[in-house]
């Protein structure tokens, strides 16, 4: 399986502690609904094994950087010791050799380096404990995804029972599986369960984005307009302190060409704000 494309080169050491709560920002949004649908197109008809795959991929791709930007709240060693396990599981995956005299170190397939990578998270677990560990038993569960698509899930429910950082992050894997599976219901509530929460970690614009896909999905054409419309006015309105318009996230781009397709005649109420003017002329 061809290596997807990742921005993890951060991944090799675990970052410094950032002073406010960091919420998960727009890094992934732009590419990961596209592959889903680019996905489901291309590996239509040949089974869903591959597709759950390829999607479970993509859920860890996401989650992996919100999570890493989240606030250390352990000792050094057991952050580098979750940060090298974070770097296994992202790893490259490719059956040619590497360059004579390269030390890179890579596998032939996604389920070796998931197998590896939950191998390293385990032990995280066994020696650290605390809330570093309750983190590397997350990540166990989302790279079992690829593994065991079932007891991925499962481990992914059990963790989204809490309420902390972690169980939020579950939950949203477990609301992408759930529409992924065609259990449309279940991600709804999910995701609405989610956008209720005042600090749900997850972007609420992410969020409603892909809510507003699942009522596309159920056909609910109405409701999945009425969102994307939401995140693209209030973005193209937005302005910063100075009163100055803020330029649109990709997320609200996106949303704007489905409220486009949806309701052409309502998009035109969408006015993106001009790009601002370089200070190099």
């Amino acid at each position: 399986m061809a290596r997807k494309n990742r921005r993890f080169d951060q991944v090799a050491t675990a970052p410094e502690a950032p002073k406010d709560a960091v919420r998960y920002q727009d890094a992934f949004q732009q590419n990961v609904n596209a592959k889903l649908d680019e996905v489901g197109k291309k590996f239509e008809g040949n089974g869903r094994k591959i597709v759950y795959a390829v999607l479970a991929l993509l859920v860890i791709a996401l989650l992996v950087f919100v999570v890493m930007r989240l606030s250390r709240r352990s000792g050094a060693e057991a952050q580098a010791a979750l940060g090298k396990a974070i770097e296994t599981s992202q790893l490259r995956v490719t059956d040619q050799p590497v360059p004579a005299g390269s030390t890179e170190k890579t596998f032939k397939t996604e389920k070796e380096r998931a197998e590896a990578a939950i191998a390293e998270f385990q032990t995280v677990v066994d020696k650290f404990g605390g809330s570093v560990g309750e983190r590397a038993k997350y990540f166990i569960a989302v790279n079992r995804l690829v593994i065991d698509r079932a007891a991925g899930i499962s481990e992914l429910e059990a963790i989204a029972g809490s309420s902390s950082d972690n169980g939020k992050l579950a939950k949203f894997a477990l609301a992408q599986t759930r529409a992924d599976d065609g259990k449309f219901d279940e991600a709804v509530k999910l995701y609405q369960e989610l956008i209720a929460m005042p600090d749900a970690i997850i972007a609420k614009d992410t969020l409603n984005f892909a809510l507003a896909k699942v009522y596309e999905k159920q056909d609910k054409k109405k409701e999945a307009a009425d969102l994307y419309f939401t995140i693209a006015k209030t973005a193209a309105d937005a302005k910063d302190a100075e009163g100055k318009p803020i330029p649109m996230t990709q997320t609200a781009r996106d949303a704007k060409d489905r409220v486009t397709e949806l309701d052409p005649e309502r998009a035109k109420e969408i006015v993106e704000p001009p790009p601002s003017a370089s200070p190099f002329g």
